[in-house]
């Protein structure tokens, strides 16, 4: 596949542009990202229809991005994203439950196409409380609202730009990029093949303390294209988040809950279809409507300045297939963020994390039988904990990028003990203007 130069080449030129970032009625913002990654051959017993090949690869994912937001009136904003994407994931993103690049989308083209997955609208109603100023960014324009208020989202957009968030571990285009570090592993939360959806979010913030709510749109078939409107497949998410200050250092605790209602197949269906049928076991012909829930927990904490430490433990039913995000039951993680380095670089980031992600017993059989998750499926299974380290440098580049190396070493990728290790490395490329 060839490096996509062109979209490089513009996402470079527009990064020189200066931007105002005064409060205005319109606002704009661009980014570029490119993350080369890959891999060299290891052990592998056997292989299956959605296993990490064991030869050497190498792929390329590149995306180009517009914000444009304009206010409408007092606290209300409308935003749009146009993107141009390109290239693709490690075996078309398949092969590991915690996924090496949350760059790589589960939808690759060899060529460059357009989406638009964001469009929403945000109307916040403040409630009184300590001014507070909010800075323009992306997705955000710049205003001064009360701390107290409350923030309605409405529209496209992804569920992680509001619930599970984590200022050390939540952004693979400048942090950690294993899907399994970014977010919560279990957390599958409503969205298409390339994390979108349609859906609604409250937020009720106070001054240490926020309550959020949300109602999305499951896709109509696991880990496919939303398209229209319709209420049968839906998702519903509950966040509170507790703010503090620990030895004048801030720091936030997450307790998420999530409950999705879709036609789904239950892993022990799926076995039995299987053995009547002397096959292996297939979801599709058993899903009906059903209920698969989970819960996250997620801490951040500052704990020197520019040193921030982050926790994730996270875990859903175990009964269901996964529907959108990951094959994926029980998780944790954990990591250090460090902004700054001993010779003099304040800018740049460094980051280290662990995680360690299962399944449960009925999936565990499912796999082992021969079944098709999400992302992997080794045909059968020796089955062990997939045990994730991660490590970045970001280097910045002035005020409108970074260049970044990251490395990876993913123990039982698939949970398959028969399979690996595999060491992992990437080179990011992001820019911004």
């Amino acid at each position: 596949m060839k490096t996509p130069s062109v979209l490089l080449l513009v996402a470079g030129a527009c990064a020189l542009a200066p931007t105002a970032h005064a409060q205005s009625a319109w606002s704009a913002y661009g980014q570029g990202t490119l993350v080369v990654q890959g891999h060299a051959g290891f052990a592998a017993a056997y292989s299956g229809p959605q296993s990490l090949s064991a030869t050497a690869q190498r792929k390329e994912t590149t995306d180009l991005t517009v914000y444009a937001g304009r206010g409408l009136w007092q606290g209300a904003e409308f935003w749009i994203d146009g993107e141009i994407d390109q290239g693709f994931g490690l075996d078309n993103t398949l092969g590991t439950a915690g996924f090496p690049s949350g760059e790589a989308y589960k939808v690759g083209a060899d060529r460059p196409y357009p989406r638009l997955p964001r469009a929403f609208a945000r109307q916040v109603f403040e409630l009184g409380g300590e001014m507070q100023a909010v800075d323009a960014a992306p997705n955000q324009l710049a205003a001064k609202r009360a701390a107290d208020n409350v923030t309605v989202t409405l529209g496209k957009f992804s569920v992680v730009d509001v619930f599970d968030n984590n200022a050390y571990a939540h952004d693979p285009r400048a942090d950690f990029l294993n899907w399994a570090i970014i977010d919560a592993g279990t957390f599958d939360y409503a969205a298409d093949a390339w994390g979108y959806t349609n859906g609604a979010a409250v937020e009720w913030n106070q001054s240490r303390w926020t309550l959020r709510g949300g109602l999305f749109q499951m896709s109509p078939v696991p880990n496919s294209k939303i398209s229209g409107l319709h209420g049968r497949d839906r998702s519903v998410v509950v966040e509170v988040e507790e703010r503090h200050a620990w030895l004048d250092h801030p720091g936030k605790v997450r307790l998420l809950a999530w409950s999705n209602r879709a036609g789904m197949a239950s892993y022990a269906d799926a076995l039995a279809w299987g053995r009547a049928h002397a096959a292996a076991p297939d979801p599709a012909p058993v899903r009906r409507l059903a209920t698969n829930s989970g819960w996250a927990v997620n801490v951040e904490q500052e704990l020197a300045t520019g040193v921030g430490w982050f926790g994730r433990v996270s875990a859903n039913g175990g009964r269901k297939e996964a529907y959108e995000f990951s094959d994926i039951n029980r998780s944790a993680s954990t990591g250090v963020s460090v902004a700054g380095s001993p010779w003099g670089r304040g800018d740049d980031r460094v980051g280290v994390a662990l995680a360690v992600d299962e399944l449960s017993g009925d999936a565990r059989a499912f796999f082992a039988a021969g079944g098709l998750g999400i992302l992997i499926g080794d045909g059968r299974l020796d089955y062990g904990r997939e045990s994730i380290a991660e490590a970045y440098y970001a280097l910045a580049l002035g005020h409108w990028g970074q260049l970044g190396l990251d490395f990876q070493r993913i123990a039982n990728p698939a949970y398959n003990r028969d399979r690996g290790p595999v060491s992992i490395w990437a080179l990011r490329l992001h820019a911004a203007f």
